[in-house]
């Protein structure tokens, strides 16, 4: 093999986990955790083989939305019109097509791969293993591909948020336990909700940078129609309704335990307070980015503890 092929091999698996991102694949291992909690906890059923090859289909799932976005990014220009001053490690895309890394071949190529992998994955699932999940998996991999592409494209027509906090939420967090315990429950619902306005809000504060690109690329997200001003008292709703959201978890199931999600709430309210005040300027809105993913990691941390403790004590 030549020098130029080894290095044209290495660039591209570069390009392949920049682009698969293995460290933002906490946003769909925290609902999985969540709902492995609750079918333990509620149940006192586990499988770590089943458990394990769920997580392996979600991830090809979401390596396969990160291609697919990332090639209808670079196409629509969105992300080649982010300007220096404006990328941070938490926007702008995955920057592997624009650093050269990967080219749009190669993109639609591991968009393919990773999403008949996941759908694979899910496939067995269905056939040896819980086939009620179907419809939740058809759910979520048509969420993952639509999410980008034609004709739905949920992100350029206001809608990514809400996807993206319906699949990290309700189906993640059902798929997962279905498949653990045969059955899906008014509590296991009710706890997803709260893990579902985090994640939206992770996209929300998320697409503060690129504005001004997704304006001119005419990836039309809410944050792009409502304007940075108004977005924050919307970033401000989505930690409330999650809160909110605790709350009534704690109503009907009557565990008080579920309150340690609201260990998360100093981290909140910090993010809104930088948010309020840096909504424009994006080197010192980082801090909201930053802030925005502890509060998902710490109350998802929270929600797991609570779902475990009653079995455990």
């Amino acid at each position: 093999m030549s020098s130029y092929q080894t290095r044209a091999g290495d660039r591209f698996w570069e390009g392949f986990w920049q682009l698969a991102d293995p460290k933002i694949w906490i946003a769909s291992t925290v609902p999985m955790a969540l709902a492995a909690a609750l079918a333990y906890g509620l149940e006192g059923k586990f499988n770590f083989f089943w458990f394990a090859l769920t997580l392996l289909g979600i991830y090809l799932i979401e390596i396969g939305k990160n291609a697919i976005n990332e090639y209808v990014d670079y196409q629509s220009g969105v992300d080649r019109f982010v300007t220096p001053d404006k990328r941070t490690p938490f926007s702008g895309g995955k920057k592997a097509i624009v650093q050269g890394k990967l080219n749009l071949q190669q993109t639609a190529w591991i968009a393919l791969v990773t999403m008949l992998g996941g759908c694979l994955v899910g496939l067995v699932i269905v056939l040896f293993r819980e086939p009620g999940v179907f419809w939740i998996g058809l759910a979520g991999a048509a969420m993952a591909t639509f999410y980008s592409l034609p004709p739905f494209k949920f992100s350029y027509r206001g809608l990514g948020e809400l996807a993206v906090g319906i699949t990290f939420g309700p189906l993640i967090v059902s798929g997962t336990y279905l498949v653990q315990t045969g059955a899906i429950n008014l509590p296991v619902i009710l706890a997803s909700f709260p893990l579902g306005f985090l994640i939206a809000n992770v996209l929300w504060i998320n697409q503060y940078p690129d504005v001004e690109a997704d304006a001119m690329g005419e990836k039309l997200n809410l944050v792009v129609r409502l304007g940075k001003r108004k977005s924050v008292q919307v970033y401000k709703g989505l930690f409330a309704a999650a809160y909110l959201s605790v709350l009534v978890l704690i109503f009907v199931t009557g565990n008080i335990l579920w309150a340690l999600a609201f260990l998360s709430i100093p981290l909140a309210v910090r993010g809104m307070r930088v948010a309020s005040r840096h909504y424009d300027h994006v080197p010192r809105l980082v801090e909201a980015n930053l802030k925005t993913i502890q509060v998902y990691q710490v109350t998802g941390v929270g929600m797991v503890l609570a779902a475990l403790l009653p079995r455990l004590c």
